[in-house]
């Protein structure tokens, strides 16, 4: 579906990824891992659109998507749940939901997209006038994600989705992509420092350290890494 071939990225001289390459194939759920400043964030908003690469190659469906603007790559069926999900405290419920409607295709499936969140998270159904910045923050992250789910996405990619949250509600998120991911198919790239949370959840994954990607391999060989468990599971 995605692969990135020797991506490397910098912000002001300074080198924050150096020739990442990544596969992703239908269906599946990959956890990319790695500390503070590992480059994952970067990475995913590279892949987005929203950050240009000086080097490498991003294919979608065999198509080169590097240099699209955000927009042209939503349309692609990418979509993108940010760090502390960027909502408009000023709209309602429904209102930051509708914001993620905006692909030809999202618009024409508005109220079925709808009806399919408040299924998902039905404390939002409950919310659906009430305004961003008196919500919780497990519901605000509910509503980002909503969000990006508006877009009927192909590829539905998070960036730490479980910042700052009770263990509860990180439990009851992550859920949540795991069953998009099994009953609608739609194939997950997640972004995460809950090393142990996302390896249980995720098929693959990738290690980020320093901007390279240091360790690749299936969620059982992870686990199973010395190297995993001194470093991230504090084993």
């Amino acid at each position: 579906m995605l692969m990135a071939k020797n991506i490397s990225v910098f912000y002001n001289g300074l080198q924050a990824l150096s020739s990442v390459s990544l596969a992703v194939e239908n269906e599946e759920f990959i956890s990319i891992l790695g500390p503070n400043g590992a480059g994952k964030s970067t990475l995913l908003q590279t892949l987005m659109g929203m950050v240009a690469p000086r080097e490498g190659q991003i294919l979608m469906e065999g198509r080169p998507i590097q240099g699209m603007p955000p927009h042209q790559v939503a349309a692609m069926g990418i979509a993108l749940v940010p760090e502390e999900g960027w909502l408009f405290p000023q709209m309602n419920v429904q209102e930051n939901l509708l914001m993620g409607a905006y692909t030809k295709d999202a618009r024409k499936r508005v109220a079925e997209r709808t009806e399919f969140i408040f299924d998902l998270f039905p404390s939002l159904r409950e919310r659906r006038k009430q305004l961003a910045e008196t919500l919780s923050g497990g519901e605000r992250q509910m509503v980002a994600v909503g969000r990006g789910l508006m877009t009927n996405p192909k590829l539905f990619m998070l960036d730490e989705p479980s910042l700052g949250l009770a263990p509860r509600v990180i439990r009851d998120i992550l859920n949540t992509l795991v069953r998009i991911n099994k009953e609608e198919k739609i194939t997950i790239l997640l972004a995460e420092q809950n090393v142990f949370q996302a390896l249980k959840l995720s098929q693959r994954g990738y290690i980020l350290e320093n901007g390279c990607v240091s360790m690749e391999g299936s969620s059982e060989e992870f686990l199973a890494s010395d190297h995993i468990k001194k470093n991230y599971l504090g084993l």
